[in-house]
């Protein structure tokens, strides 16, 4: 059978991709940030350090002007309102551009879903250009991760030679100047993540089996550094040593403290996350807020009103929260029939039942203490949701 016309000519759509890297997803507000402050950068910064904080922390709601001169012929708009990406203290952002800037290793330590990866991401894109360079750090990983490794085949047929060598992200990041990001690095095995140790002080790898060559010694090039991520409360982490420690300023990222930013954010996130489904996020703010509500009560262990109650052992962090949000949206937009408050106890579950068993009970105690009182107080949304209380069993 002769192919038709459109099957052999017809271009193929590239496939669409799920999530886009912040360098891409950003690329407008970085290329516009470029342009706009022409100040001192660090050697191989794409941007310069205060630019750098106003790409993250946002530009506060103001439009910035771009300079005619600056636009790139025309293809940079000459205002731009840069948003907030990662809610948190700018403080905390400043000291974290404050330590690449001076090549330092950068730790990120918390709980788990407070932002970290995300904020690492977000760093890396801005001053780099690329937050391609990464190791995800598990109990599986080797050297080779940090350091390098060969192409069998190659080596096999020439020896070790420069074309042999696989080199790691960090590896790449030394050569081209450019900052290496590490997640889940307490994730490593000790003797695997000592091979930091080296890197971060003599700033260079040394490749025994091309002694004698100029290939023996790969030096780091101005600007490289390594920022990496550890979650504090976690299972399967193996503790770093004091040699390593030392080579890194240690930031902690702490869940969102104020209850309307982290409404805002669940709100945003889960819209994106039902849109990206391929339907509309119909969940009421009042529902939201609900949710919001007990996962802030649950993660502090006391409610908004002052009264204490029993932490489960699963981290209520936010991601978790956009998670149940984004699940009643999509409940909402294809599963339509029905209240979705009806669904929030069953999801709360979901999210609570995780690791301790006892949770379970955690949660019901919740219902008996916050929820049961505030239904008493004349509430008619937790007045709803304590009478869900048999959809907890």
């Amino acid at each position: 059978m002769t192919p038709t016309t459109d099957q052999t000519t017809a271009p193929q759509a590239p496939p669409a991709r799920q999530i886009l890297p912040a360098e891409e997803r950003y690329a407008d507000e970085l290329a516009f940030l470029a342009a706009l402050d022409d100040g001192p950068r660090p050697p191989g910064w794409a941007l310069t350090p205060s630019a750098v904080v106003t790409f993250v922390c946002g530009s506060g709601g103001e439009a910035l002007n771009l300079p005619a001169r600056r636009r790139a012929a025309g293809r940079l708009p000459a205002k731009l309102v840069i948003a907030p990406k990662f809610v948190g203290e700018r403080a905390l952002v400043e000291r974290c551009v404050v330590t690449l800037a001076g090549e330092r290793g950068l730790l990120l330590v918390g709980e788990p879903g407070t932002a970290k990866s995300m904020l690492s991401e977000l760093l890396s894109a801005a001053v780099s250009g690329t937050s391609d360079l990464t190791v995800q750090g598990t109990a599986g990983t080797t050297e080779d991760a940090f350091r390098y490794g060969w192409n069998y085949a190659l080596l096999l047929a020439q020896g070790p030679t420069p074309q042999a060598l696989v080199a790691s992200p960090v590896l790449t990041a030394m050569r081209t100047g450019r900052v290496a990001r590490i997640e889940e690095i307490t994730r490593c095995l000790p003797e695997v993540q000592d091979a930091l140790v080296s890197i971060l002080s003599d700033r260079r790898v040394n490749v025994p089996e091309l002694a004698g060559t100029p290939d023996a010694s790969v030096a780091a090039a101005p600007g490289f550094t390594v920022l990496a991520t550890a979650n504090l409360r976690d299972r399967g982490v193996s503790e770093m040593s004091a040699a390593l420690k030392r080579r890194f300023n240690f930031e902690t990222v702490h869940p969102i403290a104020d209850a309307e930013a982290e409404m805002s954010l669940v709100r945003g996130q889960a819209t994106a996350a039902v849109q990206r489904a391929g339907a509309a996020f119909a969940v009421d703010d009042a529902v939201l807020d609900v949710l919001v509500t007990v996962f802030r009560d649950l993660r502090t262990g006391r409610s908004a009103e002052g009264w204490d109650l029993e932490r489960p052992g699963t981290v209520m962090s936010t991601a978790e929260a956009v998670h149940v949000a984004s699940s009643l949206g999509l409940a909402s937009a294809y599963l339509a029939g029905g209240d979705v408050l009806d669904l929030v106890p069953g999801h709360l579950l979901g999210a609570v039942r995780k690791d301790d068993p006892a949770d379970h009970a955690r949660l019901l105690g919740y219902w008996d203490g916050p929820v049961r009182r505030r239904a008493e107080d004349g509430s008619a949304m937790w007045r709803r949701l304590w009478d869900l209380r048999e959809n907890l069993r």
